[in-house]
């Protein structure tokens, strides 16, 4: 085999290895709305559930509201939001969706509003990226990619803090 032949193989098997591989979690931006931040909690095996976080900012001049969310590695999923009353915490499912107002934005984040995902079919594992949908009433369904972190530790926050939050 010449040399030639052996970098064309290599370069074939390198470009077969991008293709395959998940994408990257990475800003979206979609019309009037940056989706940033999605991330997911890492699970042990096993576990039927797993939180999801994100950061949606809306720089239109209507509001959207984010209804619906899916991801194939889970058998639901939903918005839920946590709150603590009386000294015990409450976690339920929120109906009609979460309002991204007008030029504002939305954080779902650890013990506020987040995505459960529920009905785990495999393991979240650090270091893995998954797709989601995420459903819109006036954007549609948006598909991005979540990454996987360590459970215990804090997520990390994208170069985005800086950016103005309503």
């Amino acid at each position: 085999m010449t040399r030639q032949q052996s970098n064309g193989i290599l370069l074939a098997l390198g470009l077969i290895v991008l293709t395959a591989s998940p994408s990257l979690p990475q800003d979206i931006t979609v019309s009037e709305l940056m989706i940033y931040d999605v991330r997911a909690r890492a699970t042990p095996p096993k576990a039927p559930v797993a939180g999801g976080y994100l950061t949606i900012m809306n720089t239109g001049s209507k509001m959207d509201r984010l209804i619906g969310v899916s991801a194939p590695f889970a058998g639901k999923a939903e918005i839920h939001e946590m709150k603590i009353k009386d000294d015990v915490v409450q976690m339920r499912r929120v109906d009609g969706g979460v309002e991204i107002p007008a030029n504002g934005s939305v954080q779902l984040k650890p013990g506020g509003l987040h995505i459960m995902f529920m009905q785990l079919k495999e393991q979240l594992v650090h270091g893995e990226h998954r797709s989601i949908i995420l459903v819109f009433e006036r954007h549609g369904n948006i598909e991005v990619v979540i990454s996987i972190e360590d459970i215990g530790k804090q997520p990390k926050h994208s170069s985005n803090e800086d950016t103005p939050k309503s």
